[in-house]
């Protein structure tokens, strides 16, 4: 479908959105007189496969809840799926959810920029734990600590966290081979957009851009790299525009995550409610463990491919993070003057993610 515009793209979605909104009332309907069987939609931008998050909804999350509803209850759920933007793509989620398009949706919050700005708060302290489920200890740590960051959903966006997700550690593909920070001076690289800062230091030209794009942008030109995780750059195939990847250890981010609307919970007998949000819970506890072992495959794959595959020097890489301290500081007073409690989730993420095990290459502080 590379062909087709976006404008053609945006209308078969909305097409699509609205014959799974017509399904899903009728459902809903129809469950109301016999009160034991219900539809729900639920969807993510990029496709069920190469990208975990989503993987973990379709391949646990759908089927879980279904089972446990039957078994634990009184009723049935069913689920209409829709993933690789087939009715909301990536940077259309949150609102589709907030509208009722769809009742569940996955996301991550880094194509929410403004809305969800300090939901990126992982990003904001690169270098840190390569391990997924460090990753989403120290970040679920933070949540419970200040409950601002889950309530802002309900508050302003009409709906529910359920759990949170992430990507894989953080490495950079490109389409040619290079030895040293410098010779990225000039390079277009493209990324989901909080991480571009990342390339600040490295004098490359940042490109936001979304995975669904990235093989074919790369491919034409249009850049020639791309911040990416094992999982989806083995998922995506990027290796083939771009054999040469090199393992920096960004960290993984655990910045993705599954919400419910609040009138399609709300609606819902009780005990469903309350498996559903169980499975939430399992679905952020069993995310880690997946991201994983997604990356080692990812890595194998790779390789298996015939991918480039090299190590950043530490000397190179502590530098790197060096140059980058002030990060974290700059990012939290921008949340601070949006009317985000920026500061404080900052100085938690970092402690956390210290107290979760990992020591950070770099001294980050927000003095």
């Amino acid at each position: 479908m590379h062909h087709l515009t976006d404008r053609v793209r945006s209308l078969i979605r909305r097409t699509l959105a609205t014959a799974a909104l017509g399904a899903g009332a009728c459902a809903l309907t129809l469950s109301g007189a016999s009160a034991d069987s219900y539809t729900l939609r639920i969807g993510a931008g990029h496709p069920n496969g190469p990208a975990v998050y989503v993987s973990m909804v379709a391949d646990y999350f759908v089927p879980e809840v279904k089972r446990r509803v039957k078994e634990e209850t009184e009723h049935e759920i069913e689920f209409v799926e829709g993933y690789g933007g087939a009715i909301a793509g990536v940077a259309e989620t949150l609102e589709s959810v907030q509208q009722g398009i769809l009742d569940i949706g996955a996301y991550c919050f880094c194509f929410e920029p403004a809305k969800l700005f300090l939901h990126n708060f992982p990003y904001y302290a690169p270098f840190g734990p390569q391990d997924s489920a460090q990753a989403l200890t120290a970040t679920r740590k933070v949540y419970d600590q200040i409950p601002w960051l889950s309530e802002v959903f309900e508050k302003d966006y009409k709906q529910v966290l359920l759990g949170l997700s992430g990507w894989d550690n953080y490495h950079l593909g490109t389409k040619d081979p290079w030895k040293t920070v410098t010779d990225l001076k000039g390079y277009k690289i493209g990324g989901a957009g909080p991480n571009l800062p990342w390339l600040e230091y490295a004098g490359a030209i940042p490109v936001q851009s979304t995975l669904p794009e990235g093989y074919l942008a790369m491919q034409t030109g249009v850049y020639n790299g791309w911040l990416m995780f094992p999982s989806a750059y083995l998922g995506f195939k990027y290796y083939e525009p771009s054999p040469y990847y090199t393992l920096i250890g960004f960290g993984a981010m655990a910045v993705n995550g599954l919400t419910m609307n609040t009138n399609s919970l709300a609606r819902l007998p009780e005990d469903v409610q309350t498996i559903i949000r169980e499975v939430g819970e399992g679905y952020e506890a069993a995310s880690g463990a997946e991201l994983n072992r997604r990356q080692a495959a990812g890595l194998k794959g790779l390789e298996e491919k015939g991918a480039h595959i090299t190590k950043l020097p530490e000397s190179a890489r502590i530098e790197w993070a060096n140059a980058l301290t002030g990060f974290p500081a700059r990012q939290a007073k921008d949340a601070d003057e949006r009317g985000m409690p920026g500061t404080e989730v900052m100085k938690a993420y970092l402690k956390a993610v210290t107290e979760a095990g990992y020591k950070w290459p770099v001294s980050y502080s927000l003095d």
